[in-house]
Order: structure tokens, then C-alpha cells, then sequence
């Protein structure tokens, strides 16, 4: 059984959204000051590195992270190439087999050096939420810092998402990953007044 590592490093060269928190590892207690231990805690963004949205994030009313069912962070994963693409539609993927697969990961090779946050991205289009669902897959994640641009206050890709009940799961690490069918695991805290959260991301070979 081979797992795959799809997740950012967090440190303190991780980009986070322009504005943002920035990830910082602290030390609260050393070893010299209590004889015994190392106490380390952290402060970053939930949106910093490879991350889960909740549906709180982009909507009042909407879900928080600890409301979500373990279960939509795990089954299994098509891995697609749509590098190339600056939006990716429904039209897109219409002549993918989407047969048995619950998740979907899109690869799109558009954000290249991870220490500094991209000028530009491929997003997702409005379209892709309805098709997604009538297609049974239930998370889309993707290696960009967002489905939408940098720039947009509407949002469209996240609520089409949120429309049709697709969770978005964000910040992959892709490019050591082959085209083709794994099993995902990317599990997010369990954090009652979050609207996100960091995952550990990882594909098993099946």
C-alpha cells in the first residue's frame, strides 16, 4: 500500500491568502523552562495551506466544519488532468467516466511555486456544481488557493458548490500525482465555530 502526500507544508514561507493570517509555530514552554517538555502552539488562517471550506465560509446560514460528516472526506478520488485551462467547466469533463467515484481532483498545474501566492489560477466555472451532483460526486478539490479568482466578491463557483451540496477541499499538492483512481483521506478538525479547516491530505493507491 503506498500513500501519497497531497498537502502543503506549513511553515513560515506557506502564502496565505494576501491579507491573511500567516502560519507561525511558537515554542510556549521549552524544555529548559519546565525540565521536561517541549510546548510548541500555532496561529495561521484556516484557509492557509491545503484546506477544507465549510459552507460557513462563503454562507451565514451554512454549515460549520465539525457539522460535516466524516464520511465526505473520504471514498474514492478521480484524479484529472485539465492543466492548460484557466476555467474549468462542465463541458470540460463531459466525456469523463465518473462511474464509482464519489470525489474529484483536478489538477491543473497553475500554481508553481508554493512560497509565494499566484498571480493568476485556474478556477472553476458556475456551471461545474449541477453537473458535478447529476454525476454523484459529492468533494471537488483542487491545487490552486481557491475555486474562484482572487479578486471576486460573488463567488460563483463556491455557491454553485454549495447549491448542489459539493464540498471544496483546496491547496492540493499535485504535480508527483499520476491521472487515475485512488482513495482520499483529508480530514478536517473537528472545530465547532470554524469555517474551514487545515487537512492533512494523502491518496491511497488502489
Amino acid at each position: 500500500m503506498k500513500i501519497i502526500d497531497i498537502s502543503m507544508t506549513l511553515d513560515k514561507t506557506t502564502p496565505p491568502w494576501p491579507g491573511d493570517e500567516r502560519y507561525n509555530y511558537s515554542l510556549t514552554w521549552s524544555m529548559q523552562e519546565t525540565g521536561a517538555v517541549n510546548v510548541g502552539s500555532i496561529k495561521m488562517s484556516n484557509h492557509t495551506g491545503t484546506h477544507v471550506d465549510a459552507p460557513f465560509h462563503y454562507a451565514s446560514a451554512g454549515l460549520k466544519i465539525a457539522d460535516l460528516p466524516l464520511e465526505r472526506f473520504h471514498g474514492i478520488a478521480l484524479v484529472v488532468d485539465v492543466s492548460g485551462k484557466k476555467t474549468v467547466e462542465a463541458k470540460d469533463l463531459q466525456d469523463t467516466d465518473l462511474t464509482g467515484i464519489s470525489k474529484l481532483i483536478l489538477q491543473t498545474k497553475s500554481w508553481q511555486d508554493r512560497s509565494e501566492f499566484p498571480p493568476s489560477y485556474t478556477v472553476l466555472g458556475e456551471d461545474l456544481g449541477s453537473f458535478l451532483k447529476a454525476n454523484g460526486i459529492d468533494l471537488v478539490g483542487v491545487d490552486t488557493p481557491s475555486v474562484d479568482p482572487e479578486t471576486s466578491k460573488e463567488l460563483k463557483a463556491h455557491h454553485s458548490l454549495h447549491k448542489n451540496d459539493v464540498l471544496i477541499l483546496e491547496g492540493l499538492v499535485l504535480d508527483h500525482v499520476k491521472a487515475g483512481i485512488y482513495e482520499l483521506n483529508a480530514f478536517p478538525l473537528k472545530m465547532t465555530e470554524a469555517d474551514g479547516s487545515p487537512v492533512r491530505a494523502v491518496l491511497k493507491q488502489i
